[in-house]
């Protein structure tokens, strides 16, 4: 069956993609990274954000997820 997929975040900063999509794994969301291969076609320059989406009826909780972790990161919350 066919998802549909919401976009959830878009950056060009690899790292925090690379965080995001681990903590979003961890809470066991699915997540689909999309214009990886678009940064080629542009010389790598970081043009053009990558974008991650999850499942539509996951975004609220994706969004919760993060915007915890982020929190925690920041030391204003666990």
């Amino acid at each position: 069956m066919l998802r549909t997929m919401v976009e959830l975040l878009r950056s060009n900063d690899l790292v925090f993609l690379g965080w995001a999509e681990a903590v979003l794994a961890e809470a066991g969301i699915e997540v689909l990274r999309l214009d990886e291969h678009a940064s080629a076609i542009d010389g790598s320059i970081g043009a053009i954000p990558r974008r991650l989406m999850v499942p539509h009826g996951d975004e609220g909780r994706a969004r919760a997820v993060i915007a915890r972790a982020q929190a925690a990161l920041s030391g204003d919350g666990a």
